[in-house]
């Protein structure tokens, strides 16, 4: 190969480099688009968990949320009060810090020794696959317990014991996943206004007698706690308690109405250390 060839050869690589190099340089600033500050702030003010708990894929999706088209700034339940106020303080807005935190309860309390009709179930070991398979347990409303919503946590505060799926929740943030986990909507996030809070525990919505024959502790329609509290009201033939209208005032009218309740399906759930 002569000099002359090796120093053409060489002199349109240069020449293809510093094309590439102007090319790219156009494209930079003639596609550049413009990242609001605020938006990089409020990605560093929050935990990174990416838990999807705020309604958004991530992290980066909620602060652009925040910013562009007004989503609340405390929405974040991994970041809590902390997090919303830095997050108000970016965008110069005011926010009730003191709104109590939402934490899930599992509506249902059998233990695998308390279920009737329990099934061999020998499928794949997933709630959302043995949902809708006939014979698994005799009730259709209770847990599984085969630990989708333990998966879906990433902060290790769900775990199944004895079948029944249970909240640890000195380690649970609220963000929600495994209420998105469970395919029998058994989960629900309720506003825990003290550190522990009464709940139902039970799902069923059949009536009395078609409880007892799957469960010894489902709640039975009887409307006993309507009896003793205000804030029990039935939804159908399953109790429910209004969280909203709850109160320390209200507090001993739900411990009269967890006593009266004959199958004990109303129970305290939270930290009691807290």
């Amino acid at each position: 190969m002569s000099l002359v060839t090796i120093l053409l050869a060489g002199g349109s690589l240069l020449a293809l480099a510093l094309l590439f190099s102007y090319v790219l340089c156009w494209a930079n600033q003639a596609f550049y688009v413009e990242v609001d500050p605020r938006i990089e702030a409020i990605c560093a003010a929050l935990p990174g968990a990416n838990c999807g708990g705020c309604g958004c894929v991530g992290c980066g999706e909620y602060a652009e949320a925040v910013v562009n088209k007004g989503a609340p700034v405390n929405c974040c339940a991994p970041g809590g009060a902390a997090a919303a106020a830095a997050i108000a303080k970016i965008m110069g807005v005011a926010v009730d810090t003191s709104a109590a935190p939402k934490r899930p309860v599992v509506h249902c309390g059998a233990t695998t020794d308390l279920r009737l009709g329990q099934g061999d179930y020998l499928g794949e070991q997933s709630c959302a696959a043995a949902t809708n398979m006939a014979g698994v347990q005799g009730c259709k409303y209770g847990c599984l317990g085969f630990g989708d919503c333990v998966r879906a946590c990433k902060y290790d505060a769900i775990n199944v014991q004895q079948g029944l799926a249970t909240v640890n929740y000195e380690r649970c943030v609220g963000c929600g996943a495994c209420v998105r986990a469970c395919p029998r909507n058994i989960i629900s996030l309720v506003p825990f206004t003290s550190p522990q809070m009464y709940v139902v525990t039970c799902s069923n919505r059949e009536t009395g007698p078609a409880v007892k024959e799957v469960c010894q502790t489902g709640c039975i329609g009887c409307k006993a706690c309507t009896k003793k509290s205000d804030l029990c009201t039935m939804e159908g033939n399953l109790a429910a308690i209004d969280y909203e209208n709850f109160g320390p005032d209200k507090l001993t009218e739900l411990v009269a109405a967890a006593e009266k309740c004959p199958t004990g399906s109303i129970r305290l759930r939270g930290n009691a250390t807290a």
